[in-house]
């Protein structure tokens, strides 16, 4: 991969990498749509990297299906795929990992101590071995675009970061690879997350600028739903993630939650 990413920008061809870990869904596709617009040469990356994972999260089953991803992803328009191994990307003895100190701590990181040490890492290891000149996430996974982004940054990495917006089903779930482990049930009661947001969008269209106000109207849904349990709602600055009193800037809206055993995230961006 490294040779021919080498040879490609030999040649003069802008390269874009959509880093993925998999089972594929439209939400996946529309980053790579996004990339071919932007790029001559389109590289998909999967894979289910085990250093984001934590003891007790689902790495034995996340769903996985390499042929099938990739049937869906060459109509979007892949020029390349880069599928390792876990013994590729973490030669024995492994031990170095790349942290951004304070972005990684609240919200998500709070909840997954780790994970995103090896969120950074590895799309640290894609970047060299991808070589690219643009690479495309989505706003779903809104804090890690915000670490990825610092992290390109602070390390030179000469790299553009473009994030994608969130793509919803039409009753407005966000699309996730994780919603393959949701029953009917469940994944009615999941659409508490996006409800919830929509009414502190409405409440913040309404001139409410009050954070504990705004989450309280995004917690009541969810609080609401028996198949639900929270694990964070709040509002952050958008770019630092810092804890704000009012939305006079623009901000993040971050909801974590548990439907059933499955962890789903969403969020929304409110001004800016």
């Amino acid at each position: 991969m490294r040779a021919k990413a080498e040879d490609l920008r030999r040649d003069g061809k802008k390269i874009a990498v959509v880093p993925t870990m998999g089972a594929l869904h439209e939400g996946h596709l529309a980053l790579v749509r996004h990339a071919r617009a932007r790029a001559d040469v389109v590289i998909l990356t999967i894979f289910v990297n085990p250093t984001q994972f934590g003891p007790k999260e689902d790495l034995s089953r996340y769903p996985r299906d390499e042929e099938g991803d990739l049937v869906k992803a060459r109509p979007a328009g892949i020029d390349l795929a880069f599928c390792p191994s876990a013994e590729a990307m973490y030669p024995p003895g492994a031990q170095t990992f790349v942290e951004v100190r304070e972005l990684q701590k609240p919200l998500c990181g709070a909840s997954r101590p780790g994970h995103f040490a090896g969120v950074a890492s590895v799309v640290t290891k894609l970047f060299h071995i991808t070589k690219p000149h643009l690479a495309v996430f989505g706003e779903k996974d809104y804090q890690q675009l915000a670490i990825i982004r610092r992290m390109t940054r602070d390390l030179d990495f000469g790299i553009e970061i473009q994030g994608v917006p969130i793509v919803r089903e039409a009753d407005g779930l966000a699309l996730s690879s994780r919603n393959a482990y949701l029953s009917p049930e469940q994944r009615l009661a999941a659409l508490s997350l996006s409800k919830g947001l929509a009414a502190a969008e409405a409440a913040y269209k309404g001139g409410e600028r009050d954070a504990k106000a705004l989450v309280a109207a995004a917690r009541a849904p969810l609080a609401a739903e028996p198949l639900a349990r929270i694990d964070y709602v709040e509002l952050r600055d958008a770019d630092e993630l810092s804890e704000l009193e009012r939305a006079d800037q623009k901000a993040v809206l971050a909801i974590a939650a548990f439907v059933g055993t499955t962890r789903l995230i969403d969020n929304r961006v409110l001004g800016g």
